[in-house]
Parts: C-alpha cells; sequence; structure tokens
C-alpha cells in the first residue's frame, strides 16, 4: 500500500496548490501530526525561497522597470546585466533583500490556508450532502473551491507584508524602507491604512486561475505519465509534472503577477503616481505603453526559478518530516 503526502505549496499568485502530491513507498516512520506537517511545509516553504531568493529579485526587479522610465530608452532584458549590476553597486548580499520579510510572510501564509483549507472543504461536504460521497467529480469540485477560498483567505490576511516585500526589494541603493516594521509603519503613515493594500484585486483575482491551472496541469500530466512509464519513479513524476505544472500556471497568471507589483510600488518614497485608473487602467496603460509583452517582462528568472523551487519544497519537506518522525511523542 502507498501513501500519498500531500505538500502545500503556496504560489506567488497567492493560493494554497494542494495538487502537487508526492507518492512515497511505505516506510518505518512514525506517522506525524497535523503541526507538525505545517512546521515542516512552513520550512520547507522557507528553505525553497531562500535558495530562490536571487531569481525572485531578479524577476521583481523586471517587473518594474518602465515604471518610472522612458520605456524607449530602456535596454532588452538580460539576467547576467542586471545579475552584475547588483553585485557591483549593491553587494552579493542585495540578492536576498526582502528575504526576510517573504519568510516571516510564509508562515502565517501557510498557517492560514493550512487551516482554512480544511475549514472550507469540510463546510462545502456539508453544504453539498451524502450524495457527493465518493463523487470524483464532487470531491474534485471541493478541493478545488476549497483551495481557492482557503488562498484568498491567507492572501487578504497576510497581503500587507507581501507589499512590503515588493517595496524592499524594490530598493536599489537609496534606501527609504529601513526594515518590515518600518516600511508598515511608514506605508500607513504617508499612504494611510488602505495603502498596505494596494494591488490585492490583482492579487486574488491570480488565486483562482492560478490554482486551476496548476491542479489540471498536474494531474493530467501525471495521470499520463502514469499510464505510459508506470516503473518510473514516482518521485521524480512528481518534481517533473509539478515544475510544468508550475510554468504552465505562471504563464497564464504572469500579468496579473505583474500588475500587482506594480500597484504595490504606487506612490513608494513619495514618489507620484503612475498608474491611477485602477486594475484596468493599469492593464491599459503598460500595453499602450509598452505593448503586449510589457506583460510579460521578467518572465524569464520566473520560469528559472520553478524547477529548484518544486525540487526543494519536495526534499525539504520529506526529510523535515523524517526528522520530526524520530522525535518522541511525550
Amino acid at each position: 500500500m502507498q501513501t500519498e503526502a500531500r505538500v502545500g505549496v503556496v504560489v506567488e499568485g497567492g493560493g494554497l496548490n494542494t495538487t502537487q502530491s508526492v507518492v512515497v513507498e511505505p516506510q518505518r516512520q512514525r506517522q506525524i501530526g497535523g503541526a507538525a506537517q505545517l512546521i515542516s511545509g512552513g520550512i520547507a516553504g522557507a528553505v525553497s525561497k531562500t535558495c530562490t531568493a536571487p531569481l525572485a529579485r531578479l524577476t521583481i526587479l523586471f517587473q518594474l522597470q518602465g515604471m518610472h522610465a522612458d520605456v524607449s530608452k530602456l535596454e532588452k532584458a538580460s539576467i547576467w546585466r542586471e545579475a552584475s549590476r547588483i553585485v557591483r553597486e549593491e553587494g552579493v548580499r542585495a540578492f536576498w533583500k526582502g528575504n526576510l520579510v517573504t519568510i516571516a510572510h510564509r508562515l502565517p501564509y501557510s498557517s492560514i490556508s493550512f487551516y482554512a483549507f480544511e475549514r472550507y472543504k469540510n463546510m462545502l461536504q456539508v453544504i453539498l450532502g451524502a450524495e457527493s460521497q465518493g463523487s470524483i467529480s464532487a470531491d474534485l469540485c471541493i478541493r478545488l473551491l476549497g483551495g481557492g477560498l482557503a488562498g484568498v483567505t491567507a492572501a487578504s490576511v497576510t497581503y500587507p507584508l507581501d507589499l512590503v516585500r515588493t517595496r524592499l526589494t524594490a530598493q536599489k541603493n537609496v534606501i527609504y524602507y529601513k526594515g518590515i516594521c518600518h516600511a508598515l509603519h511608514t506605508i500607513s503613515k504617508e499612504e494611510g491604512f488602505l495603502g498596505l493594500y494596494k494591488g490585492l484585486g490583482a492579487a486574488l483575482l491570480g488565486v483562482g486561475p492560478n490554482l486551476a491551472i496548476s491542479f489540471s496541469v498536474y494531474d493530467t500530466a501525471r495521470s499520463y505519465w502514469q499510464l505510459q512509464r508506470p516503473e518510473d519513479s514516482t518521485i521524480l513524476v512528481s518534481l517533473a509534472c509539478g515544475s510544468l505544472s508550475g510554468i504552465a500556471s505562471s504563464t497564464v497568471a504572469y500579468p496579473l503577477d505583474l500588475v500587482r507589483r506594480r500597484m504595490q510600488l504606487e506612490g513608494a518614497g513619495g514618489r507620484a503616481r503612475v498608474y491611477r485608473a485602477g486594475l484596468v487602467g493599469t492593464f491599459r496603460h503598460i500595453i499602450r505603453s509598452e505593448g503586449w509583452s510589457g506583460l510579460y517582462r521578467g518572465i524569464l528568472p520566473e520560469y528559472y526559478k520553478v524547477v529548484p523551487s518544486v525540487g526543494i519544497v519536495f526534499m525539504t519537506y520529506e526529510k523535515m518530516k523524517q526528522v520530526l518522525s524520530t522525535i518522541p511523542e511525550n
């Protein structure tokens, strides 16, 4: 009998991706409880984010290009050129700017997602009633809808930390925000409480498509692979299909993620506002001034971090489960 361990991977656009499953062969390992699973998932996410932080910062910097500059004078985005500039002007440690707030955001986000998903799932099962028991389509709908609602809840509660991360990461040579607490205080003081929620609409809109695409691509790819090559390692299948689903969901949801980042930076440090017409107006402004390709500015480093990010999450999660299972219950 095989044991299926679900890894709660939190995606950039918000949402709990409950579809990236790792099927492991039975081992002589004590089952760990929900709290230990939550700790394992949180640590796995933090390690993954830390390892891929340089690529994440490059993505954000590219996304923000053209916001306060003449687009016609911008050079073609080059990962090597921008990485060299960071090392030369800011130092190697600058690749991890904003990583502390990323980890601080990860832990409550994972906790809320984990708790909310179980609550929403139980509530939906009660609403749908007994006829949903044993129905594959009903179970799929419950998990998809429950995951989406959990993602929306977690994203809404922890959004200020996500906004602070963007502002800390976007800082280059001039340091306006000196840390997480200073940034939260300064933004609230200068832009009001609602300033901490700039771009929330784009974040919430990205939860559903991201989750749905990730779920469907992963499930379809894994089923096809196991049908064609049933002898392949299940860990390899999960890693490959998880990476493929990550690339697919990133491609579709990336424009919303870019718009979210730019809206988060509106008015930062007292700078003039660029986008004044909300979410739709921001899309129109970017397309008009930068073309359709402007919506995908910086997607290359985003692609590069998908495979190592998924792989590190899987490996760290399994290792943490092994470590925690050896700790006596009392």
